[in-house]
């Protein structure tokens, strides 16, 4: 199960969180869109740190639910076995991509540039449209109406401020 999780966190966050913007921030390197990082004594630094913190967070602790829950991995290729409605889960049904749009929106405000701005967009459209006509789908066949009772309570992308209880009917 470990190599199986390395694996998956390398591939998918670390593609879309690392390489991705590393490639953006080279090819913008002699542009006019060039990037420049802020400073510890900039305001936006310190701003840039919390939406930092909170996505990784929320990224190591979803994983976790995935690993000890669902047993499995966040990746398509290695689903989770059973439907994972604890922690971030009961607020909204993404918080796993949530957190990863965090930590790219940082690294938009850390490096000042508007192309890391705009792949986190992109990203976010990219899930959207994933998540809305492949993923979701599947997940009902996987789970049935347990996934179709979860999806019809929790929201996609704007968490509720109470936790759904899959015990509440």
């Amino acid at each position: 199960m470990h190599l199986r999780l390395i694996f998956a966190i390398i591939v998918l966050p670390g593609t879309a969180l690392v390489f991705v913007p590393a490639m953006i921030l080279k090819l913008a390197e002699n542009s006019g869109v060039s990037y420049q990082f802020a400073n510890p004594d900039q305001i936006v630094f310190w701003l840039a740190l919390l939406p930092a913190g909170v996505g990784l967070g929320l990224a190591f602790w979803t994983v976790k639910l995935f690993k000890e829950v669902g047993r499995g991995t966040p990746a398509p290729w290695d689903p989770p076995e059973k439907l994972v409605v604890r922690g971030p889960y009961r607020h909204v049904r993404n918080p796993m991509i949530t957190g990863a749009l965090l930590v790219l929106l940082s690294e938009a405000l850390l490096f000042q540039s508007w192309p890391l701005a705009a792949w986190t967009a992109v990203f976010f459209i990219g899930n959207t449209v994933y998540f809305r006509f492949i993923e979701e789908k599947g997940l009902e066949k996987r789970f049935g109406d347990d996934y179709r009772r979860y999806k019809a309570r929790v929201p996609r992308w704007i968490p509720r401020l109470q936790g759904w209880n899959p015990d509440d009917g």
